[in-house]
């Protein structure tokens, strides 16, 4: 029998449990050498709108809905460059990327999955890391907004993702949602026994940068051992358990969406091969450009 589905709520935001990242630590250049080595793509935003380290293809691609076929998408290479751009030396290390509008048809933006996230169908683990700086009280003017979701088909049918939805003031969620098989239906986001974690009245600030990471073990084993969970600035805020997580994604349809309908600067972008450890992902916070060594290491 699987395990009882539940929801955890987070009651308190991170004003009470942890400050804002208020000062950056310069990176060890000795420390970090198991993270990176962990690292499946990153994406420092220094100097361009693209990845600098991964196994599968470093730039942005574009998807909008379909203009005549309902539930069809359109894929086109490249990105808007008005829409997102390079914010030199305003990242929480060096540049960052900046978004400063809402595509139309529903657009957005991805790297592919395939080659940068180590995917199995038999079982796998991961995670993924990035900064974030908006307030999505007042900059973020859509109804939702997700800042990362990774998925093939859709956030409520095998995705993976952390968004602002249409509270007032709108709520920080992460949801870990499995593929639906035909014929079925899946649960809903306002359903108490959705797979989410829930950060209510989100109290983020424009001056404020937010580190977030998504770390997950054993999607797609067959078995309801799957766990998710959501830090937010070095913290552990809650966690998806105990039940069967079958992503069943087609990596070569697959993407890491970022920004979607974002407002505001995202920054040290990260995916990794493996569940992290809570002493890695608090490196990630406490030294921003841990990562940056990477830059100049050859992709694989």
């Amino acid at each position: 029998m699987h395990a009882l589905l539940f929801v955890i709520v987070v009651v308190l935001m991170m004003s009470a449990a942890a400050p804002a990242f208020a000062q950056v630590k310069a990176a060890d250049p000795g420390a970090g050498a198991e993270l990176r080595k962990a690292t499946s793509f990153y994406a420092s935003f220094d100097e361009a709108v693209r990845g600098d380290f991964g196994g599968g293809g470093l730039t942005l691609n574009t998807r909008f809905n379909h203009a005549a076929e309902p539930g069809a998408f359109v894929f086109e290479n490249g990105f808007d460059e008005k829409v997102f751009r390079i914010a030199p030396n305003k990242g929480v290390q060096g540049g960052a990327l900046e978004v400063v509008d809402v595509l139309p048809r529903n657009g957005r933006v991805f790297f592919p999955v395939k080659g940068n996230l180590a995917v199995k169908n038999d079982g796998w683990s991961g995670a993924v890391s990035v900064w974030c700086k908006t307030d999505p009280n007042s900059l973020i003017k859509a109804t939702f907004c997700d800042p990362v979701q990774i998925t093939h088909k859709g956030a409520n049918n095998g995705g993976i993702w952390f968004d602002f939805n249409n509270a007032k003031p709108r709520d920080l969620r992460h949801g870990a949602f499995p593929a639906i098989p035909e014929g079925a239906k899946g649960l809903g986001e306002d359903d108490p026994q959705a797979p989410m974690v829930r950060v209510p009245a989100n109290d983020w600030k424009q001056s404020d940068w937010h580190h977030v990471v998504l770390n997950w073990k054993n999607f797609d084993t067959g078995k309801d051992d799957a766990m998710s969970a959501l830090w937010i600035d070095g913290k552990l805020i809650g966690e998806v358990k105990g039940r069967t997580l079958a992503m069943g994604w087609d990596v070569d349809k697959a993407g890491v969406y970022v920004a979607v309908n974002y407002i505001g600067l995202l920054d040290e972008l990260a995916l990794f091969s493996r569940a992290l450890t809570p002493e890695e992902i608090r490196l990630l916070h406490t030294q921003p450009g841990i990562l940056a060594p990477l830059k100049t290491s050859p992709s694989r």
